[in-house]
């Protein structure tokens, strides 16, 4: 998945959660309409990528139907150091 959004850059620190989420009415107005659900079914995300305006990210739902999911991104000024692993 993909997320633009231009404050983002190659060097923010980005965390995204997933979650099942019920009462999921649109959002047409702030506050969202939802609330996080502790289901039966694995959400997660790996692999996330920040880049120059947005966020790219593999988002998990290991269920048979369709659900309803909420993403929550996370973005936090650049880290001051950097240390390569």
């Amino acid at each position: 998945m993909n997320f633009n959004w231009p404050p983002i850059t190659q060097q923010s620190t980005v965390v995204i959660s997933a979650a099942e989420a019920t009462d999921l009415i649109p959002m047409i107005a702030p506050p969202p309409n939802f609330s996080f659900n502790l289901g039966d079914a694995d959400i997660y995300v790996t692999n996330v990528s920040p880049h120059q305006g947005g966020v790219e990210f593999i988002l998990h739902v290991s269920w048979d139907s369709p659900l309803n999911v909420v993403v929550d991104i996370s973005v936090f000024d650049p880290a001051e150091q950097f240390h390569s692993v």
